[in-house]
């Protein structure tokens, strides 16, 4: 089982056959399909580099499907509420990411500039305070679910 990590793997082939030699039963790999976070709120208003830098770093849920013959693939959407702290995990909850603690928690936002980081949460407090973001997005505060791109793929071991 690999959960939201082969994308940090220096040869996720090598890493994906691997689990599929050793593996009795099937193979497990909870991870992203980059096209649904193009969309996110954050990229869309605030800091566009954060899609750019997922999807290099992701790269196409083909590369994981590819590497496991017979491979099927479910859409796992993330609950309103979801304690995990990633980043596209706060769908609902925008103030979360102004903690500096929060972003820590994220490997794409090490990945880009500060000073570009820093404009686009300055323009996400304005808009908190303001309550623009609330007319934009806010009946995300209120959804019981939201796909941005968690994918679990599952497949019979070698």
């Amino acid at each position: 089982m690999a959960i939201i990590t082969v994308h940090h793997w220096r040869d996720p082939i090598a890493g994906l056959a691997e689990m599929t030699r050793v593996a009795r039963d099937r193979v497990v790999v909870l991870t992203f399909d980059p096209p649904p976070l193009a969309g996110h709120w954050m990229v869309q208003d605030y800091v566009p580099r954060l899609y750019e830098v997922h999807a290099e770093m992701i790269g196409s849920i083909d590369i994981v499907t590819a590497a496991l013959p017979g491979a099927e693939m479910e859409t796992i959407p993330i609950p309103r509420l979801c304690e995990d702290g990633f980043w596209c995990a706060l769908w609902d909850r925008p103030e979360l990411h102004l903690d500096p603690d929060v972003r820590r928690a994220s490997s794409g936002w090490h990945q880009i500039d500060a000073e570009e980081v820093e404009r686009g949460l300055t323009a996400l407090r304005a808009d908190l305070q303001s309550g623009a973001w609330d007319e934009r997005h806010g009946h995300l505060r209120t959804a019981p679910e939201l796909d941005i791109g968690l994918r679990l793929v599952i497949a019979g071991a070698g």
